[in-house]
């Protein structure tokens, strides 16, 4: 595309990792006069990897969040703390929550996920019977229903639901309650059982990586917990979880991570998003159809690697969004600024996992995400896999609260 001599206007909706990183990498490649706004209905950025501590108590908000506004001060991006109602492609405007119509020159949209509780009778926390992690403000509601479980304890359910993609999430928060399980002598008490869309435990949504099917499964085995795999969630009940198989599972504590589709803002009949309301994009996270769209993140449409009998959702890791990010806000600057646009396939991403386990953990490593069978992938598991997520969320959470997103 022709570069542009005037000033421009590039918006990014949402700043979890890929806005975040693409706002301040957008406003590093541009000049001066060529503006970068945000929109997020969240005054703070979250380190959604660590909440899965928050329910224990092991992290407090202040522990695993940052403001703002300040960050993007000091960078120049202009930050408005409102929601995108909807978006115009034609007439190239943005609608907010605060009633604001923002023309864009170019768009990115970051917006994560909607979690779509709804599509399962019974699940989530607001009007349902099972935690979340999802977002802080779930992990919060899991603390108090942790704690009234302590009080009253009996069989835990955790898992993803069809239709998911968060799979670590959901492994990680089991091993930890797992261990807290044992730390507060409950095993007997408390037989845990794990239920995934998964075809096969360690699946992961990418056909399994480096022998984790074996290594999942063995490790399940000696912590003693059940597996159910290929699973859908039929209806949730006070007190019970029930399987499309008819299987009814008593539960006393539960997380599931829900389904996911795209943000109301763009689901729909328009031309932006598939039927589940992700965003198709190309190799440079560019709309096929809408030139002057990009996204990135878990709002992008990504076709999983191979067909499952219960619907299984590819996860979008934050270390793959934040390439994702800044592969789009290079080819972004390209456009208005001329210079060389980057292609690279998703594929070719990688993906990295650090499952915390209390006191151990587990690793995953994969250079191709799509392709497992052929990629160079690794898995090891121990005492370092708990310290390395530790050090990991140390020294992410004191370079982004400064800004520094290329490190």
């Amino acid at each position: 595309m022709p570069a542009s001599s005037s000033a421009t206007r590039t918006v990014v909706v949402g700043s979890s990792f890929a806005g975040y990183t693409a706002a301040l990498e957008l406003r590093r490649l541009l000049g001066e006069q060529h503006e970068v706004v945000v929109l997020d209905p969240k005054p703070y950025f979250t380190f959604i990897p660590s909440l899965i501590w928050v329910p224990f108590g092991g992290r407090e908000p202040g522990d695993v969040t940052f403001d703002l506004a300040p960050v993007y001060a000091k960078h120049g991006v202009r930050f408005i703390n409102e929601a995108v109602t909807s978006v115009d492609p034609t007439a190239q405007v943005v609608h907010t929550s605060g009633e604001q119509e923002l023309h864009y020159d170019k768009l990115l949209l970051a917006t994560g996920p909607r979690l779509a509780f709804e599509e399962i009778p019974g699940l989530g926390p607001e009007e349902g019977y099972t935690a979340s992690v999802c977002n802080l403000d779930h992990a919060l509601d899991a603390r108090n229903r942790w704690e009234a479980f302590l009080q009253n304890p009996g069989p835990v359910v955790v898992g993803t639901s069809q239709g998911g993609s968060c799979f670590g999430a959901s492994y990680e928060f089991l091993l930890n309650t797992r261990y807290q399980l044992k730390k507060h002598g409950l095993l007997d008490r408390a037989p845990v059982t794990f239920v995934s869309s998964e075809p096969f435990l360690g699946h992961f949504g990418l056909g399994g990586v480096g022998g984790s099917q074996e290594k999942v499964e063995k490790y399940f085995d000696k912590l003693g917990i059940r597996g159910i795999a290929n699973s859908s969630i039929k209806e949730v009940r006070d007190g019970e979880i029930e399987l499309a198989s008819g299987e009814v599972l008593p539960q006393s504590f539960s997380m599931i991570v829900p389904p996911f589709t795209g943000v109301d803002a763009v689901r729909g009949d328009g031309p932006l998003s598939n039927a589940r309301g992700f965003i198709p994009v190309t190799d440079e996270y560019r709309h096929p159809d809408l030139p002057n769209v990009f996204a990135a993140g878990v709002g992008i449409a990504l076709a999983p690697p191979e067909a499952t009998a219960v619907p299984t959702g590819v996860p979008k890791t934050g270390y793959m969004s934040e390439h994702m990010a800044k592969i789009a806000a290079l080819n972004i600057a390209a456009d208005i600024q001329g210079g060389a646009h980057k292609e690279v396939s998703v594929d070719e991403l990688g993906a990295i996992c650090m499952l915390d386990a209390g006191n151990s953990g587990i690793v995953f490593k994969t250079d191709r995400v799509l392709s497992t069978k052929d990629a160079k992938a690794f898995t090891w598991a121990g005492p370092q896999g708990h310290w390395a997520k530790l050090a990991f969320e140390k020294y992410f959470m004191a370079s982004r609260r400064r800004g520094l997103v290329r490190l």
